[in-house]
């Protein structure tokens, strides 16, 4: 077993994830999951205005949360720009959008000039606005609730519940870091092993390799256009 085994194996069970008994993620979200977490540690903490910060992890969960079933209700009256328009600031202040991006880019991040990475990181911040603009655009009963925590490390998981309509249950993971006195997101796994990050990274990975810098920004334009209803925006 070599190093990043090890490491990897003390993660899942720092995480509370069991190591046999279900089914396991694919080997490359597995090694994408532990680069992550390394990184977390490596990358530097930029202070929030106290104004914005939350508590502790559950805080930013509950805050999320009550946004987007208050958002849910209103959802057919404020449209699609409209949740836009009402997600985006919680989305920036209860991600670590910056934190997110460079993982999600990876090794070119590197590469990228200051300019291009202020860019990448204003359209992958618009691009999760977007989409949860999108999933969460109507209310019919449904439930987002905290089940729980997780310590992984110097990150803590949340773990969530999401109960449908019809009463199926999804489960939903956070995992969140402090940054700058404040707890945020800076992951989000389905079914507790779906990585958000690592699944991104992929098809970010992608696309520069075929398209360059250039492609990738015309990607999360398009998918933010798409998602939002073609609303106008200004870059």
């Amino acid at each position: 077993m070599d190093i990043g085994e090890h490491v990897e194996i003390r993660q899942l069970r720092a995480a509370g994830k069991p190591l046999i008994g279900q089914k396991a993620p694919p080997a490359w979200a597995r090694k994408l999951a532990t680069m992550f977490v390394a990184a977390s540690l490596a990358l530097p903490i930029l202070a929030k205005p106290a104004s914005v910060q939350a508590a502790d992890p559950e805080d930013s969960v509950h805050n999320l949360y009550d946004a987007l079933l208050g958002t849910m209700k209103e959802g057919r009256v404020l449209g699609e720009s409209g949740r836009y328009a009402r997600i985006d600031p919680l989305i920036h202040r209860l991600f670590d959008i910056p934190f997110m991006v460079r993982l999600a880019v990876g090794t070119s991040w590197a590469t990228l000039s200051p300019a291009q990475q202020q860019q990448v990181t204003a359209a992958f911040g618009r691009f999760i606005s977007a989409t949860y603009a999108d999933r969460f655009d109507s209310y019919s009963g449904q439930q987002l609730e905290v089940t729980g925590r997780q310590s992984a490390g110097s990150s803590v998981i949340v773990k969530t519940r999401m109960l449908k309509a019809g009463g199926e249950a999804v489960n939903v993971e956070y995992l969140t870091r402090q940054n700058g006195g404040a707890w945020q997101i800076t992951d989000v796994y389905l079914d507790g092993s779906i990585s958000q990050l690592a699944t991104q990274r992929s098809e970010f990975g992608a696309i520069l390799r075929r398209e360059g810098f250039d492609g990738l920004i015309a990607m999360l334009h398009r998918k933010v256009d798409m998602l939002t209803g073609n609303m106008a925006r200004a870059f």
